[in-house]
């Protein structure tokens, strides 16, 4: 009976501990990871090069922001990416740096916690998801019509980049 009062303790300690450890999808540590993904996926690192990446303004970047709708714009995260060596490469994945976007190059889009989850298990893409409401956009709407394919890719990412869905602090 004492072997078991402690081994129950001892899982109780465990996931106690993995729940606190665990990364809240579209939190700042799952944006790094997230980044780390972009770089690693050459439909987005090629394909956003060749037809997206150029349209920065003249700044050399483009930001991408996001968050879950149902956790608020508060807990909204940053991708920054940059042309490096004919490519789109995410060079910072994290908390929101740069507040002050230009819609005419960068992006800010939210859905809620399961329109995310479905758009990362492939249910459906970005011109559906965009049509039927269930991921809000702003930015230049005809560039991200022009890169619908590659779009979908990063669309994936809470598919691929595991993520909790307690809310981001």
């Amino acid at each position: 009976m004492r072997f078991q009062q402690i081994s129950l303790l001892a899982a109780a300690a465990l996931l106690t501990a993995s729940h606190a450890t665990a990364t809240p999808l579209m939190s700042a540590d799952w944006a790094a990871k997230a980044c780390e993904a972009w770089n690693k996926n050459p439909i987005l690192t090629d394909e956003l090069a060749e037809r997206w990446i150029k349209n920065d303004g003249g700044r050399g970047y483009k930001i991408i922001h996001m968050y879950r709708t149902d956790c608020g714009e508060a807990t909204k995260v940053e991708m920054k990416i940059v042309p490096q060596g004919g490519k789109a490469i995410c060079a910072y994945g994290g908390k929101v740096q740069n507040t002050n976007l230009n819609m005419d190059m960068d992006y800010v889009m939210h859905a809620e916690t399961k329109r995310w989850r479905e758009m990362g298990a492939g249910e459906y893409g970005p011109m559906r998801a965009m049509m039927f409401g269930r991921l809000k956009f702003e930015g230049p709407k005809a560039e991200a019509m022009r890169v619908m394919g590659p779009f979908e890719q990063f669309l994936l990412m809470p598919g691929k980049v595991p993520g909790e869905d307690a809310c981001p602090r």
